[in-house]
């Protein structure tokens, strides 16, 4: 599942130690678990365990997602919202989106994309420190009182964070009608009585 790197291949492709030493890193940058997740697009689970664990038996079962290719091009960012936002009026009508909620970090440029083919409003749920998923919803964009609201994000693995950001909405007076994300590593198609979509699957087996 790992692998090792080869020669003429990506750099995504790395060994377990590498992966060890590139968490350890980000650690030391000052990256809780939760960025350090979205930076290797891993678990959190996965996250703890190359940060403290020792033997294989206790390795959680992951599948770790590239998408740089798409990252370093805005007018591919662009393309992958404009799907997102395809699937999103497919699911629930283009007028009944009133707010898209991207999940700091990387489902914020994505957000913005929908928000733009939808013309609706944008706004950021920020992951912080203090536990698995943790976070809030930022003042400084769109709200989410009283509005139908679909959040968007790039890798749903736990679903923690999901979870979090849908019950931030709901406390904040908004309705969330969608997850989009653009993989999913579960099998989930719903999460807390939300339809959940995912342009990709990536399950492992």
């Amino acid at each position: 599942m790992w692998g090792h790197r080869h020669e003429g291949m990506s750099n995504m492709v790395l060994s377990i130690e590498e992966l060890k030493v590139l968490a350890a890193n980000l650690r030391k940058e000052g990256l809780n678990t939760q960025q350090i997740a979205d930076e290797l697009s891993l678990s959190q689970d996965t996250i703890t365990w190359l940060l403290t664990g020792t033997g294989e038996q206790d390795r959680p079962t992951d599948v770790r997602i590239g998408w740089r290719t798409l990252g370093v091009r805005p007018h591919r960012i662009a393309s992958v919202g404009a799907i997102m936002a395809d699937v999103a009026d497919e699911e629930i009508g283009f007028d009944n989106v009133d707010t898209v909620v991207g999940i700091s970090i990387n489902g914020i440029a994505f957000a913005y994309e929908v928000a733009r083919s939808l013309e609706s409003d944008m706004t950021v749920f920020r992951t912080t420190d203090g536990g698995e998923g943790n976070g809030s919803l930022s003042n400084k964009y769109g709200q989410v009182a009283g509005k139908s609201v679909i959040i968007i994000d790039d890798v749903l693995s736990s679903g923690v964070t999901m979870s979090k950001t849908i019950e931030s909405i709901r406390e904040a007076g908004g309705e969330v009608v969608l997850a989009v994300v653009l993989v999913n590593k579960t099998t989930r198609n719903e999460i807390d009585d939300v339809p959940l979509r995912g342009l990709i699957r990536a399950v492992a087996v």
